[in-house]
């Protein structure tokens, strides 16, 4: 069978395995959103960051891509990426259907938040680009997660306002501080 992983955030950036194919596709039914608190790859415990999940919202679409797993690579991708991204249980795993560009159905992979952990979160933008500026984790400065994001985002030409009014804001703020 065919893996296929859905990225939306650092996936789109850093899939942490070299896909077979990638699509930019669409998923019905959630939103992108800066929702889980960080505290271990952007922010600590004392100082969370905030890293990007899939929240489930009726009448919402994420726009990402599809990435195709080479064959025979499937576990170790799958181990992988379960090691990276269920470090605790603030996200589930689970198996949606996107839409390639080209109008195919996909199943894929993808990771979205657990509303029930004490990592969800909720917070306005401005609350979020101050969380954003002043944290960092064992990966780095929160910011650099946000850039590089944002970055990625614009070369497939995916664009998503509030990503993009939160990237004007933190570098507003870094140039402060910096």
């Amino acid at each position: 069978m065919t893996l296929w992983v859905f990225g939306y955030g650092s996936l789109l950036w850093d899939p942490g395995f070299e896909p077979a194919e990638t699509r930019k596709a669409q998923l019905q039914g959630y939103h992108r959103s800066f929702c889980m608190l960080s505290i271990h790859y952007r922010g600590t415990a004392e100082q969370p960051g905030l890293v990007l999940a899939l929240d489930e919202d009726e009448g919402a679409v994420c726009d990402g891509v599809a990435f195709r797993v080479k064959p025979k690579e499937e576990t170790p991708v799958l181990d992988a990426l379960r090691k990276r991204e269920l470090i605790s249980d603030a996200y589930l795993e689970a198996m949606v259907d996107v839409v390639d560009e080209g109008g195919d159905a996909l199943k894929a992979v993808t990771y979205v938040i657990n509303r029930d952990n004490r990592q969800y979160c909720g917070h306005a933008l401005k609350e979020q680009a101050k969380r954003i500026i002043s944290a960092t984790g064992v990966r780095g400065p929160n910011r650099d997660y946000l850039f590089n994001t944002v970055a990625k985002m614009r070369t497939l030409g995916i664009h998503d306002p509030d990503l993009e009014w939160l990237f004007d804001r933190v570098q507003a703020l870094a140039a402060k501080t910096d």
